[in-house]
């Protein structure tokens, strides 16, 4: 039986920075407010106006064909995972795939926040496993400047853009590549943290813009609270699916939403510092690219063998975690 293995990982961050120094000229806030809270110093900022999440996603998977050497008309399925789609129609998967001359894939987006890279990792590991596809590319691109409002001290300070892409590959080896997963959603988490207006329940009218309901809204209590039990539980319940104590895991690979909420995780599934990968401090929180940025920048660190714990929650509530031997 085939297994799912990532076998190329790359990604694109935007030129344009945004540091704490320059958002406390934008909003009331400071440097040591924002580093203390959150530990963000800086984020990437897509400056273009006419480019959208599909241009950040379409470098990144240049990139990532690049240093795979696989063929454009190789990829059979291209995934994309957004919350900042170019268009509500079409697909950004397909403005990527066409982008990027994937003459022979299919695309489509996902949308689970920012637990988006693993859902899409384990939608590839069902279509590696069923033989359907043999090369399957995962993107994960954000332009979550789109979406926050710079007026708003709570929330600004904590996003930035970027996109990573992997390459998804069947591999015949034992014990490498995607092991297990688990998922959960509560739609009762609606109410803290969504974008009030702009799909069909609220549509998009003068009255709506005015108030500024086109942007992120979020309860960060009740977030923070959620975020690391429902981390933390699903980090475990994996691990202990898998018979893995902390000594038996390499890395945790947390979702970067907020350097308190990945020490909180961290300190109560009792995973010291140096197993646990963060560059949250120069990219903020990327939604769905935030894991695979994570990985990209960490991946001299990794070796083949390697025992990995993903985990990320994020806005639905939709939240998980995944074990995966790497093998790259």
């Amino acid at each position: 039986m085939f297994n799912a293995r990532i076998s190329g990982i790359a990604s694109y961050l935007p030129d344009g920075i945004l540091d704490n120094e320059m958002l406390s000229k934008m909003v009331e806030t400071n440097d040591e407010w924002i580093t203390t809270r959150v530990g963000i110093k800086e984020r990437h900022i897509l400056r273009d106006p006419s480019a959208g999440s599909s241009w950040m996603g379409i470098k990144a998977t240049e990139r990532l064909l690049a240093s795979t050497g696989l063929k454009a008309d190789e990829v059979d399925l291209l995934i994309c995972a957004t919350s900042n789609p170019d268009y509500r129609f079409p697909s950004t998967g397909s403005i990527i795939a066409h982008g990027c001359s994937l003459s022979n894939a299919y695309s489509y987006d996902i949308q689970a926040a920012c637990a988006g890279f693993i859902v899409a990792l384990q939608d590839a590991t069902a279509y590696i496993r069923s033989g359907m596809y043999k090369h399957v590319v995962i993107v994960c691109t954000e332009k979550m400047s789109s979406m926050v409002n710079y007026q708003d001290r709570a929330t600004c300070p904590l996003f930035g853009d970027g996109a990573a892409a992997v390459l998804v590959e069947a591999t015949e080896k034992e014990g490498v590549g995607v092991v297990d997963a688990v998922f959960h959603v509560d739609g009762n988490g609606l109410e803290h943290l969504y974008m009030p207006a702009g799909g069909s329940a609220k549509p998009t009218t003068a009255e709506t813009v005015a108030a500024g309901e086109h942007y992120l809204l979020q309860d960060g209590r009740n977030v923070y609270k959620h975020a690391v039990t429902n981390m933390l539980t699903s980090s475990l319940d994996v691990m202990h699916r898998n018979h893995l104590t902390v000594d038996d895991v390499d890395y945790l690979v947390p979702h970067q939403a907020n350097l308190r909420i990945i020490e909180a995780v961290a300190d109560r599934a009792k995973f010291p510092a140096e197993k646990v990968l963060v560059n949250i401090q120069h990219t903020g929180n990327t939604s769905a690219a935030s894991i695979p940025l994570c990985l990209d920048e960490f991946k001299h660190k990794l070796r083949k063998g390697d025992k990995i714990i993903l985990t990320a929650f994020g806005a639905g509530f939709t939240w998980g975690a995944m074990y995966l031997v790497w093998d790259m």
